[in-house]
């Protein structure tokens, strides 16, 4: 007897929901929500003559027993034929099952059958997570970054898209000669709260210096390349059998950033991670057609994928100014695009997709060799994963035509603002309104900050080298007597332990000294560490002002800027963006 047929649905179970089709003869598994059911026969008298069609061999019904009555042998599930069955009518004199019962029996008939599927495939998981272990190429750090990331820190991740014409249908791109450049270069800084993140584009022609580069070989021996000055940037990459540790010491060189670790993607990673996904949607604000990078868009909202999705990151000539800064901005709103599809229901609620992108992601990248896991990379995306997209800003290195060229081909840092932006990343400070970070800052300056200043000549305090350049705590000593009046303030040598940042530890009733020396150094408030004061030279109760790694020398100021500076182009993951 069918469940229907049990005048109650609820105490049933998924293993009863066999259903006598009268067109076939058999019974069917019927899981879909309550419908019009065929009128099943009630049992008929046992007919000796009766037997079953001699081809057929069947199996009971999950979970079910032969019935012991007399009677005809009940017939057992056969898989549906191909043909589609007629609508059945409903059956007479018999209760309805209760709709939402019956859904709860599928989920948890469901949640059986998958948890069965999971043991079952324990060993074809392993199998499958090695096979992406497999497609995973890695290249030596070469003692450029910080030896990998941390979860309990801020996440400096350097990203490089090189020009290398590698791949199927990629040789007609450009220069099909290219040894990989670092044509596309960006620096994804991510809190340590998992708050914000800043990505942050570094133009390929800006003028730096390459340092030299220790570099391993592939037969594992050790090579000094040379460094080079004042080139484009793009050539730390390729030029001269550079490897990515080379672009990641330009990087550091130029930003004051060490990366945690380095992805590096050619062409095939856009076209392979866009088609993993079904595409993604970008918008232009007016028609675009260019013959160099193949791209024909109409105005409007279109997804991309595959070819065309490549052909929209590579297209420049026919967005902005047509330069490089202008063809950025087009790869930043490719990448929040991206971004807001990999983190959408319609991409993490489907397998196939989640399986694809593993796939793509692991044989599109190449990764340095403290990130040379499915595990590590697995890790790593769990710390991305926390991040929203609405905090996720980006931005480009600030830059300004370069001054020594007629025909500007070339640019250089914008020296009023660039540093600024560097110190913004160095300090862990979001370009985005994080609410809770800014009143959490804000509640500690008021406190250690606002109050009475004690005149400078009224200030004692000794100077301790924490990790600053040698000679520091004396020229800090020099400039305070000399400059600023702190004439009781003394040398007292290296800090038992470096610190990262520097700080200003003081006794309650020496916090109008505190604010004062703040003031002169330009400490922030999360710098001033209320605690205990020391004994001087003289026996009199003195503060200790330790100097850190971020100290840069007497007179230039220790607070972190708290926004980014006017005119710096930026926008944030969250938001679509049209080209124009």
């Amino acid at each position: 007897m069918d469940a229907q047929g049990r005048g109650r649905a609820d105490d049933i179970d998924p293993a009863d929901q066999w259903v006598l089709n009268p067109n076939t003869g058999e019974y069917e598994l019927r899981l879909g929500p309550s419908a019009p059911q065929s009128g099943v026969p009630s049992p008929r008298k046992p007919r000796s003559s009766e037997a079953a069609p001699p081809a057929r061999t069947r199996t009971e019904a999950p979970g079910r027993s032969r019935p012991e009555t007399p009677g005809r042998a009940v017939p057992q599930p056969r898989r549906r034929r191909g043909a589609p069955e007629e609508p059945l009518p409903g059956r007479r004199g018999r209760r309805p099952a209760k709709k939402a019962s019956k859904s709860r029996k599928v989920l948890l008939w469901t949640g059986g059958a998958m948890a069965f599927v999971l043991v079952a495939g324990a060993g074809a998981a392993y199998f499958y997570i090695e096979h992406l272990n497999d497609n995973i190429a890695s290249v030596s750090d070469d003692g450029a970054s910080t030896g990998g990331f941390s979860k309990d820190k801020a996440i400096n991740i350097l990203l490089i898209g090189t020009d290398k014409r590698t791949g199927k249908g990629n040789g007609s791109y450009g220069d099909a000669g290219s040894v990989g450049h670092a044509d596309t270069t960006i620096l994804l800084h991510v809190s340590k709260d998992r708050s914000n993140a800043t990505a942050l584009s570094i133009p390929r022609d800006l003028i730096v210096d390459v340092p030299d580069c220790p570099t391993t070989q592939e037969d594992g021996t050790q090579k000094i390349i040379p460094g080079t000055q004042q080139v484009r940037f793009n050539t730390s990459l390729g030029q001269d059998g550079r490897t990515p540790s080379c672009t990641a010491r330009t990087v550091t060189e130029l930003t004051g950033v060490k990366p945690d670790n380095f992805m590096v993607a050619d062409f095939n990673a856009v076209k392979t991670l866009t088609s993993a996904v079904g595409g993604v949607e970008v918008c232009v604000g007016k028609d675009l057609d260019d013959p160099d990078s193949h791209l024909k868009l109409s105005k409007g909202v279109h997804t991309i994928e595959g070819e065309q999705a490549l052909a929209f990151v590579r297209t420049r000539h026919a967005v902005g100014f047509g330069g490089d800064l202008s063809r950025i901005g087009l790869q930043q709103q490719f990448l929040s695009a991206l971004m807001r599809k990999l983190k959408s229901n319609d991409t993490l609620t489907s397998p196939s997709k989640m399986l694809d992108l593993a796939e793509a992601g692991t044989k599109a990248l190449t990764v340095d060799s403290q990130l040379d896991s499915i595990g590590k990379l697995k890790d790593l995306g769990l710390e991305l994963g926390k991040l929203n997209t609405k905090n996720l800003t980006f931005t480009t290195v600030p830059v300004i035509d370069n001054p020594t060229e007629k025909v500007k081909a070339t640019v250089v840092l914008n020296e009023s603002t660039a540093p600024q932006v560097f110190d913004m990343i160095r300090n862990d400070v979001s370009f985005t309104a994080v609410k809770e970070r800014k009143k959490k800052e804000a509640a500690a300056v008021a406190a250690r900050l606002k109050g009475t200043k004690a005149p400078a000549s009224e200030v004692r305090v000794r100077i301790l080298n924490g990790g600053a350049v040698a000679g520091s705590a004396q020229e800090t000593l020099s400039w305070l007597q000399n400059e600023e009046g702190v004439t009781k303030s003394e040398n007292a040598g290296n800090a038992p332990a470096p610190l990262a940042k520097t700080t200003l530890e003081y006794a309650p009733d020496q916090a109008d000294q505190a604010r004062r020396l703040a003031d002169i150094m330009g400490l922030s408030g999360s710098a001033m560490k209320p605690g205990e004061s020391v004994t001087n030279d003289q026996g009199l109760p003195a503060m200790t002002l330790t100097l850190g790694k971020d100290f840069e020398g007497a007179g230039v100021s220790l607070t972190a800027p708290d926004k980014a500076p006017e005119g710096v182009q930026k926008s944030t993951a969250d938001k679509v963006e049209c080209a124009k």
